[in-house]
């Protein structure tokens, strides 16, 4: 049995009280890096993972399986991927987002938002053109320097918010510009885009 549990941006105190019963019932936890990190302090006998394709390879047919994924399993998640490959999957137990927690911070409203994922894949940045507010994943090639020199040459207007390692002790939030460089402080992030539409 397969259950996909979301944990949020990486600090564990945004578990939910669920998940948190979850990791300590499990028959097995799998967890990527930096997500088996996070939850060292609930449990430490997890089966750490590098890759997508070693979750299949972990599964045990007849045991109690969690797999925790970071942020919502559900959102650009690992959902869709296991079911592409016909895992069955029994339940997905959602977790904070690093968009909910970004837009907190920030004390912005989003529910009109555009939202996109630069994470590992390429976007259309000239949708941007079309909503007054873009929230986007990124990656250490679609950076925030390079959205934003990309979203100025498309002639955007407007300011950046890039949140680094959210939730983290070392998280950074900064301000920016659009066509403004910026240090990139990790490669974890959120971007957020408000376009002066005339």
């Amino acid at each position: 049995m397969l259950t996909i549990a979301g944990v949020g941006p990486g600090n564990p105190k945004y578990l939910t009280i669920d998940v948190i019963e979850r990791i300590k019932n499990a028959d097995k936890v799998i967890a990527f890096g930096r997500v088996g990190a996070s939850i060292r302090s609930i449990r430490k006998d997890y089966v750490e993972v590098c890759r997508v394709d070693e979750v299949i390879n972990n599964l045990e047919e007849g045991r109690d399986v969690l797999l925790l994924a970071s942020g919502d399993p559900n959102f650009y998640g690992i959902v869709e991927y296991l079911k592409g490959k016909e895992v069955v999957i029994n339940q997905v137990l959602p977790g904070l987002s690093s968009f909910q927690y970004m837009m907190a911070r920030l004390k912005m409203s989003w529910q009109n938002a555009n939202l996109i994922s630069l994470h590992g894949r390429n976007g259309d940045l000239n949708k941007v053109k079309d909503h007054k507010l873009t929230i986007a994943l990124i990656d250490k090639n679609n950076n925030p320097s390079y959205i934003s020199s990309e979203l100025y040459k498309l002639g955007i207007s407007g300011t950046m918010y890039v949140g680094f390692n959210l939730s983290y002790e070392d998280e950074k939030i900064i301000k920016v510009k659009i066509g403004e460089e910026v240090e990139n402080y990790s490669s974890l992030g959120v971007v957020v885009i408000e376009n002066e539409m005339d």
